[in-house]
Parts: structure tokens; C-alpha cells; sequence
């Protein structure tokens, strides 16, 4: 899993139907220090994720599979919001 937070939604005119009802929304992937890496990406919302909410998300098929139709295109999907994240000294 990865972390990131949610700086922004998507809104499509049309969308593939596997789709339908899934919330879109834009993600900044971010370091263990929560700071941005990388580009932002689009992720299918399976938590009812809000703007700047810190969260985790999966990619490739495991993505696709915490939707309710397993059969979707999805590259990206949040699976939980952070509440909090405590690292050990390096």
C-alpha cells in the first residue's frame, strides 16, 4: 500500500460502466515524511475520502479488486484514511 492525500476530484461527462457510482478523485502520492513524490494520480474512492485527507491506496489488480464489480479498469483505489503515522527513528 501507498500513502497519499486527496487534493483535488474528478468529474467525467462519461465513464465506463463499471464505474458508475465510484467517486474519482485526484491523489498526490507522498513520501513516509508526507511530503509530495511523484506526479498525482486519478484513484476510484472506496472510503468516502475527502479533500487533504492523508490515505492509503493500491495499485495494479489488487485496485481492481476492492471494488464491489471486480471487473474494472481501475488503476488506483483508496482503501483507508490515516489517522495518524508514527515512524521509528533512523
Amino acid at each position: 500500500m501507498k500513502l497519499g492525500k486527496v487534493i483535488g476530484t474528478v468529474v467525467c461527462s462519461q465513464k465506463e460502466g463499471s464505474f458508475e457510482g465510484i467517486k474519482l478523485l485526484l491523489v498526490q502520492p507522498l513520501s513516509e515524511e508526507l511530503k509530495g513524490s511523484g506526479d498525482p494520480i486519478v484513484a476510484c474512492d472506496a472510503v468516502q475520502a475527502g479533500l487533504n485527507d492523508v490515505l492509503i491506496y493500491e495499485g495494479g489488480r489488487e485496485a481492481a479488486l476492492s471494488l464491489e464489480n471486480w471487473f474494472n479498469p481501475s488503476d488506483a483505489t483508496i482503501m483507508g484514511i490515516v489517522d495518524q503515522v508514527n515512524r521509528s527513528g533512523s
